[in-house]
């Protein structure tokens, strides 16, 4: 489910001091049904199995593989628009209690890299000649007691074509990506109960 940025921006989290120059681009909401405070490890775990975007099928598979050829086509993603090489990584931002706590499994088939994983959120990024992003994740307890996982995605785009990229996937994002996403890692939450 779609959620206000305040939702977001409103919380303490650890990644507010190190995205002040970015904007919260999508903030989103995923149930899952007797979720104490200590299961976002179980959470992550859970989505880990389940895979990410790229183990998705139909219309959300065609679109990251249009995506993909698209940024092969126009040189999108060399490595030169890359973390580390366009832009610094969030992780040269860690303040010291982060920079020492674990990052998380980066995953060969995901083009986020871990920056950081704590008790009730995590973050990773990625860049190309498009946008600087930043997938936040976060553990937060719901109005019905429940905690569920909450996904706000940070950006900053690289210059005029990076803001009309972004405004032009926003349907696609909305209609088609995070749905299934939804679907996959709810049923990801549940599969890990039962």
């Amino acid at each position: 489910m779609k959620l206000q940025t305040t939702t977001h921006t409103s919380r303490p989290w650890r990644i507010h001091e190190l995205t002040s120059d970015f904007t919260v681009e999508d903030v989103w909401s995923y149930r899952t049904p007797g979720a104490g405070p200590g299961d976002f490890p179980s959470m992550l775990a859970a989505m880990r199995a389940a895979g990410g975007p790229m183990r998705q099928t139909g219309a959300v598979k065609f679109l990251f593989d249009l995506r993909w050829r698209l940024g092969a086509l126009f040189g999108w993603d060399e490595p030169s628009a890359g973390v580390g090489a366009r832009v610094a990584s969030l992780h040269d931002r860690l303040p010291d209690d982060i920079r020492a706590a674990p990052r998380g499994p980066d995953d060969g088939s995901m083009p986020l890299t871990a920056v950081y994983e704590l008790d009730m959120e995590s973050a990773r990024e990625l860049a190309n000649k498009t946008v600087h992003a930043v997938m936040h994740l976060g553990w937060v307890q719901g109005a019905n007691g429940d905690h569920e996982l909450r996904l706000a995605v940070l950006v900053k785009h690289n210059g005029w074509f990076g803001r009309l990229y972004m405004a032009a996937i926003a349907p696609f994002r909305y209609l088609i990506v995070y749905p299934a996403l939804t679907r996959q890692w709810e049923r990801a939450w549940r599969t890990s109960r039962g």
